[in-house]
């Protein structure tokens, strides 16, 4: 990782951030190539493995998960190699660089909206793994997380960033929107959809889910391995996993720890009484074209 680059970028702090075609983006780390013809040529294959969430549902937690398969257990690679580089972000400059001259079966993340992927994921049977959680967690989490990063506009209070939320003014946009944009793919062979409350719930289960639409096959002590290492205290103590590496540089953990809690449910702990009422009305209306089953929160 370039720590002059981030270090002089994270300076310029919330001026980095702009809409682009109507979603917000931290620009600072975005490729140059994101915004030019350079990023619709990107070619994505039948080989490659996708994790898509919106920011704060899970997605450090499902890397860790993710490695861990792919090295069968195998704890060396998450304990040697930074997570950001495991499973790279395919919208920023490095995740970018790392990937599109990679062979093989490419494992990577994001959370970019359906609408800015580049017409070779529409194209290729990439199989994507898409992460939801409550909105509710999302939102608490966001802000918690998002006024230590430093190149990100901080919120003054919890009700200024629940009104920034409803009106997707926040990084990657609107999370109904987001949803909304993936829903459609999800009964495709190729898309799994996972939650973060089911994850929580029975992990043991959803990683042999996760394996079997992989095509990957582990064995017991595999797969314990596999719980034991990406659990929320392992991932706390691994120096590669829990962002330590960019204390100070992008991040103040001091202020918004990587690993805060791991729990479902805090929202009930940070929102009002009126705004979880507020929410409520709002989610039922927004999200009254899906079926419910399909949020293991409703």
């Amino acid at each position: 990782m370039d720590t002059a680059f981030l270090q002089e970028q994270a300076a310029k702090r919330s001026d980095q951030n702009k809409k682009i075609n109507g979603v917000l983006f931290p620009t600072v780390s975005l490729t140059p190539a994101f915004m030019t013809e350079e990023w619709h040529h990107f070619l994505f294959t039948d080989e490659d493995v996708l994790l898509l969430t919106y920011p704060k549902s899970g997605t450090h937690w499902m890397v860790e998960i993710l490695s861990l398969i792919h090295c069968k257990g195998d704890p060396k690679w998450i304990q040697s190699v930074p997570i950001w580089d495991r499973l790279p972000w395919i919208e920023t400059e490095r995740g970018f660089k790392l990937l599109k001259d990679e062979k093989g079966p490419r494992f990577m993340r994001s959370h970019l909206p359906i609408q800015f992927l580049p017409k070779s994921f529409f194209n290729a049977k990439v199989k994507v793994i898409y992460v939801i959680r409550n909105p509710r967690d999302v939102i608490v989490s966001g802000h918690l997380f998002w006024k230590g990063i430093t190149y990100v506009q901080e919120a003054e209070s919890m009700e200024q960033y629940f009104d920034w939320f409803l009106e997707g003014n926040v990084l990657y946009g609107s999370w109904f929107d987001h949803t909304h944009g993936w829903m459609p793919l999800r009964d495709r062979e190729n898309f799994l959809l996972l939650s973060y409350e089911e994850l929580k719930r029975d992990t043991k289960r959803i990683i042999q889910k996760i394996c079997q639409f992989l095509g990957m096959e582990l064995g017991p002590e595999a797969l314990d391995s596999v719980l034991e290492n990406s659990s929320f205290e392992a991932m706390k103590r691994n120096k590669m996993s829990n962002y330590s590496l960019l204390d100070g540089i992008t991040f103040d953990l001091k202020i918004s720890p990587m690993m805060r809690k791991g729990v479902a449910g805090d929202w009930k702990n940070h929102l009002t009484v009126a705004q979880a009422e507020t929410f409520d009305e709002i989610y039922q209306e927004k999200m009254k074209d899906l079926p419910p089953a399909l949020f293991p929160w409703d």
